[in-house]
Parts: structure tokens; C-alpha cells; sequence
């Protein structure tokens, strides 16, 4: 194979493993944002304090009090974490139209970046081993791992 095959072979290569790296990463921060909107973009909604009185398969469900002197609900529910339990009290912000709430504060703030954490760490094998960007890749594995952390301990 002549050398401008092989480099034209070789960019390919490097462009469709770029791809997919670029793929994971917004596919995590698409997985996150969902969830991590309401919370970084927080002022004017609707906060207050959940407390849980049941946990099916999926979510938790039990009373919202406001903080803000809204309308207290009588149920709403939050996606279920292992760090919810019946009986537990966490503050939370509702998503607009909905009986849906999100944990806020530090803890939830890192679980709204658990997707975008492991995206990160799976990227990072693609990094170092399809483009061979080590530093990159480590850079990109330690901070998908120190937020996977973060949320573990905040929980």
C-alpha cells in the first residue's frame, strides 16, 4: 500500500473513532441535561421538600411542601435513587406542568451528571485506544470518575 493510502486510511480511522467519542460524550450530556436543567437553571421555579412515603420499581412518591408559599401537593414523585428511602426528606424543585420533582443541592446535582460521568469514562477508552491520545484519555477517564465518585459519596 502506497504512504498516501496509508494516511488517508489512517485519518479515516482517526475521524470515525473521533466520531464515536464525540457521539458518547453528547449522548451523556443529552442523558443528563434532562434532569441536571432544572437544577442549573433553577431560579423561578417551583422549590420546596419532598418526603418520601413509598418507593415503587422506577420512582418514589409522597407530599411536597413549598418553600416559597405555593401550593402544597399532595403527591409527587422523584426518580428512585438507592439513597432514597420511606421516610427520607430532601429539597427538591418541580419540573414545570408536572407532579415531577428533582433532588437539588449538592447530591442531586451530581446524580443529574451520573450519565455524562459514565460517558465520560467510556469515552475515554475510545480516546486512548482508537485515537491513542493517553493524556487525553486519562484526563477524560479521572474526570468521569471523580464525578461518578462525587455522586456516590453525595448520596
Amino acid at each position: 500500500m502506497s504512504g498516501a493510502k496509508r494516511r488517508a486510511l489512517g485519518y479515516g480511522r482517526a475521524a470515525a473513532v473521533g466520531c464515536v467519542a464525540l457521539v458518547l460524550l453528547v449522548a451523556g450530556v443529552l442523558a443528563s441535561w434532562d434532569a441536571a436543567h432544572h437544577i442549573v437553571l433553577a431560579k423561578g421555579r417551583e422549590h420546596g421538600t419532598m418526603t418520601v412515603t413509598g418507593c415503587g420499581s422506577e420512582v418514589c412518591t409522597g407530599p411536597y411542601a413549598p418553600s416559597d408559599g405555593a401550593g402544597a401537593r399532595s403527591r409527587v414523585s422523584v426518580e428512585k435513587s438507592v439513597a432514597a428511602r420511606k421516610g427520607d426528606r430532601f429539597d427538591v424543585v418541580v419540573k414545570p406542568g408536572t407532579d415531577e420533582v428533582v433532588r437539588t443541592g449538592a447530591a442531586g446535582f451530581f446524580h443529574a451528571w451520573v450519565p455524562l460521568g459514565g460517558a465520560l469514562v467510556l469515552a475515554a477508552l475510545v480516546i486512548g485506544g482508537g485515537l491513542r491520545l493517553t493524556r487525553t484519555a486519562w484526563g477524560a477517564g479521572i474526570a468521569g470518575g471523580a464525578l461518578l465518585m462525587a455522586a456516590f459519596i453525595a448520596l
